[in-house]
C-alpha cells in the first residue's frame, strides 16, 4: 500500500512538472495578416499593459504582474533602457531593478505575453530617452539618422540585447513570451527635420531588426512609412478614430499606447482621464477591427534618483489602473477588467465574421461582426453625443444608451457591458501619520568647499555644465575670477 502511494504521488508529480514545463516552454509561431495576429495559428485578442521594470523593484514584480492578469491583460509591454543597462561604455548592468531576463521570466510565469520595445531611444519621460551619456562624447555622432557612429552603437546594443533574449529563449519560437518586438520610438515627431538623411535611417533601422531573425514580427510606433514587413502602430487616446490605420492592408491594427492619464510635472495637479473614457476607447477599437490594445501605463511605478527625464516628478503615472504602490485604482481597474470580458465574449465573431456599420446619423452607429448561416454575431451600439441619452432600434429591440457610450452586445441581444455604466466602488487613499515620525534624528551635514588650489582644472571659459558632470549629477562647484 505505501509503495503504491508513492508511486501514485511520483507519477502525479511527473505529470504536473511536465505540464508545467511544457506549458512555459512550447514554441509558438507568430505571424499576421490584415485582420490580426496569429499565434501558433491562432487568432488572438490582445489586451496589453505597460509596466516598466526599473520604475518598481524585483520584490514587486509578481504583485504587479497577477494584478495584471486578474485585470484581464495577456500582453506586458516593457521599454529596454540604454542607458541604465550600459551606463558606461562597455560596462553592463542587468541586475536589481534591472534585471530584464527575471522579468520576462516572471510574466511568462503568469501565462502572460511581451511586446519588447527595444528601441534603444525609448522617450518614456526617462532621462534622455534613455540614450546613455557616453553617446555624446563619440566624434561625429549626430543622434537617431543616418549617421555612421550612432548606427554603430544602436545596433552594437541592440543586437546584444536580441541575442540575450536567444540565449535565455524568451522570444515565442524558442517557447518564450516575447510575441512582438519594437525598433525605434515615435521617429515620426523628427523624421523631417533631418530630411532625406531621417528617410534612410527609417529604412536602414527597420531592415536591420528584420535581419536579427527573432522569428516574431517587429512594430514602429507612431510611424506612418514603417518598412515592410515592420507593422507601423498607434500612439494616443482615441485611436480607434485618429489611426488612419497600417500603411498595408495586410498588417493589423495594433495600438502600442493608450494613455490612461498623462505623466506629471512639478507644479501641475494630478492628470485625470476616466474609466469610462478609457473604456469607451476601447469598445471603439475592437468594434472597427482593432487587434492588440496596449495601456500606457498600467502601472507606472517611480522615477528613482535621477532616471526621470527634466521636469517629471519621481510619481509617474500615477493615475493607472494600477497606481504607483501596486495598488489597484477603482474604478478603473474593475471597469476595463470588464470590458476585456465583454470584448472577449465577442471573439469569436470579431475575429471570424463579417464587418458591418450602420450609421443612423451624426452621432449613432451600430456596428456588426456576422457569420451567415450561423450564430455568430456580435453587435457595438455607439451614442457618441457627448450630452443626450439615446434610445436606439436594433433588430426590433430598443436599447437604452447614456451619453457618450457603448453598448457591447455578444450574441446581438444582449447588452453585456456599457462603457458609461460603472458597477465597481471607487476609491481613495487614506494617509496616516506614521508613529515613528516623533523618533527622526535630524543632522546637519556640510559640505567642503573646495579651493582654487584643489581644483585640477583651469582654464579660460565657462565649461559647459552637461559635459562637465557627464550625468553623474545634477550639481558643480566652479570657481572663477
Amino acid at each position: 500500500m505505501t509503495r503504491t502511494l508513492f508511486l501514485v504521488a511520483l507519477l502525479s508529480t511527473i505529470v504536473v512538472a511536465t505540464h508545467g514545463h511544457g506549458r512555459h516552454m512550447t514554441a509558438h509561431n507568430v505571424t499576421y495578416d490584415g485582420k490580426s495576429l496569429f499565434i501558433n495559428g491562432r487568432r488572438e485578442l490582445l489586451f496589453s499593459g505597460s509596466i516598466h521594470y526599473p520604475r518598481s523593484t524585483p520584490d514587486m514584480w509578481p504583485i504587479l504582474l497577477d494584478n495584471a492578469r486578474r485585470g484581464g491583460i495577456n500582453v506586458i509591454q516593457t521599454y529596454v533602457f540604454w542607458n541604465a543597462h550600459e551606463p558606461q561604455q562597455g560596462q553592463f548592468n542587468f541586475e536589481g531593478n534591472y534585471d530584464l531576463v527575471k522579468f520576462i521570466k516572471l510574466v511568462q510565469e503568469h501565462g502572460m505575453f511581451v511586446t519588447l520595445r527595444v528601441g534603444p531611444f525609448i522617450q518614456a519621460e526617462w532621462n534622455h530617452g534613455g540614450l546613455p551619456y557616453w553617446l555624446k562624447e563619440v566624434h561625429n555622432i549626430t543622434f537617431r539618422c543616418d549617421n555612421e557612429p550612432y548606427k554603430q552603437h544602436m545596433q552594437a546594443f541592440v543586437t546584444k540585447i536580441v541575442q540575450m533574449m536567444k540565449d535565455e529563449k524568451l522570444f515565442a519560437p524558442q517557447g518564450g513570451p516575447i510575441v512582438l518586438a519594437q525598433i525605434e520610438n515615435e521617429y515620426n515627431h523628427v523624421q523631417r527635420a533631418y530630411g532625406e538623411k531621417g528617410d534612410s535611417y527609417v529604412q536602414w533601422a527597420a531592415n536591420m531588426a528584420v535581419a536579427l531573425n527573432v522569428g516574431v514580427p517587429w512594430i514602429m510606433c507612431k510611424q506612418t512609412d514603417a518598412p515592410d514587413p515592420v507593422i507601423n502602430a498607434c500612439n494616443g487616446r482615441h485611436c480607434g478614430d485618429t489611426f488612419s490605420g497600417p500603411n498595408k492592408p495586410y498588417k493589423p491594427v495594433i495600438w502600442t499606447e493608450n494613455w490612461t492619464a498623462q505623466y506629471r510635472v512639478h507644479g501641475d495637479p494630478p492628470s485625470q482621464r476616466s474609466a469610462e473614457d478609457i473604456a469607451f476607447s476601447i469598445a471603439r477599437f475592437f468594434a472597427k477591427g482593432g487587434n492588440l490594445v496596449n495601456y500606457y501605463m498600467y502601472h507606472g511605478g517611480t522615477n528613482f534618483g535621477r532616471t526621470s527625464s527634466e521636469f517629471s516628478t519621481t510619481r509617474y503615472y500615477d493615475e493607472a489602473p494600477l497606481d504607483e504602490y501596486g495598488l489597484e485604482r477603482e474604478p478603473k481597474w474593475s471597469h476595463l477588467r470588464d470590458v476585456h470580458k465583454a470584448v472577449l465574449l465577442c471573439r469569436k465573431a470579431i475575429l471570424g465574421g463579417d464587418p458591418n456599420v450602420e450609421k443612423l446619423n451624426e452621432f449613432h452607429e451600430i456596428r456588426t461582426f456576422e457569420k451567415l448561416g450561423t450564430n455568430l454575431c456580435v453587435a457595438f451600439i455607439t451614442n457618441n453625443h457627448t450630452t443626450d441619452a439615446a434610445t436606439i432600434n436594433f433588430r426590433g429591440t430598443n436599447y437604452f444608451l447614456p451619453p457618450y457610450s457603448i453598448s457591447v452586445l455578444p450574441d446581438c441581444k444582449t447588452v453585456v457591458y456599457n462603457t458609461q455604466s460603472i458597477v465597481s466602488q471607487h476609491n481613495s487613499r487614506n494617509y496616516e501619520r506614521s508613529t515613528t515620525a516623533n523618533n527622526f534624528q535630524w543632522e546637519m551635514f556640510n559640505e567642503a568647499i573646495p579651493t582654487t588650489k584643489k581644483m585640477d582644472m583651469y582654464q579660460n571659459k565657462p565649461r559647459e555644465l552637461f559635459t562637465l558632470l557627464k550625468d553623474t549629477s545634477d550639481y558643480a562647484w566652479y570657481t572663477t575670477r
